[in-house]
């Protein structure tokens, strides 16, 4: 495999990522490595970002991904085969779902337990560093899944977000903010459809309109649209959804009265 593609909860401002990348660089110095997202804010939206970035590389990638709030206690950590021949590399925390399912589905995973295959020392806070980058670089060169542990059957996996879609009303667990501020829920464009929502709408109690782009809207208002990934999302033209919502954990979509 000549791959690796690497997503983490890392900052931008610190060492963690540059350090990842120096460990693989070691074992493996002729693998490529493409970051894909870092900074992510939170399991949950990791398997959101992983979910919808992921099944565009190359089949047969080895994907890096530290979100890892456990670190230091009991959970595992994982490789997972995918029907597609990539393989998923991180902790068994419930982030490679549903990405996993869309790389072909969890073939076979296997705990990443076998000492020769980590870095000299296993820091209680850094296992980017010390299992998960050295198991990806081993497995860009070919080490078999199976030889770094003792297979898995039962991996874990979030709980399903909420999505109620009725005439009139959408209501919807939040599952990703980005950058932007943008909100996305967990209801796709067939639960809004669903809702026969449309127009002038109230998200939250607060005034947004249904429309396509955010220039449909004007500057520092609410906009509710299908995004780039088919889910329902929430804009504010030129500013943050997220903050002028005070950054929602659920959104509820009703016809404005």
């Amino acid at each position: 495999m000549a791959l690796i593609t690497f997503s983490s909860d890392y900052g931008p401002t610190d060492e963690f990522v540059g350090v990842c990348h120096l460990v693989i660089a070691r074992i493996a110095p002729d693998v490529r490595v493409l970051d894909v997202v870092h900074r992510i804010r939170s399991i949950r939206g990791g398997s959101v970002v992983l979910a919808q970035s992921l099944p565009e590389a190359p089949p047969e990638a080895v994907h890096l991904a530290v979100v890892d709030p456990g670190v230091g206690t009991d959970r595992r950590g994982v490789v997972i085969v995918c029907g597609n021949g990539s393989m998923l590399v991180g902790p068994d925390n419930g982030l490679f779902f549903p990405v996993a399912d869309e790389l072909g589905g969890a073939k076979e995973a296997f705990e990443l337990a076998e000492p020769a295959l980590r870095g000299p020392s296993l820091s209680s806070t850094f296992h980017g560093r010390d299992v998960f980058a050295p198991a990806a670089a081993h497995l860009a060169l070919g080490v078999a899944p199976h030889d770094f542990g003792p297979r898995v059957d039962d991996l874990v996996r979030l709980p399903e977000p909420l999505v109620r879609a009725e005439p009139g009303v959408l209501e919807a667990d939040v599952v990703r903010m980005d950058w932007f501020g943008n909100i996305q829920l967990a209801a796709t464009g067939t639960h809004l459809a669903a809702s026969g929502l449309s127009g002038e709408v109230a998200a939250n109690g607060v005034a947004a309109t249904l429309a396509e782009k955010f220039a449909d809207v004007p500057s520092g208002a609410l906009l509710v649209y299908v995004n780039s990934a088919g889910h329902v999302a929430i804009a504010c033209n030129g500013a943050s959804a997220s903050d002028l919502l005070q950054r929602p954990e659920r959104v509820t979509l009703s016809a404005k009265t």
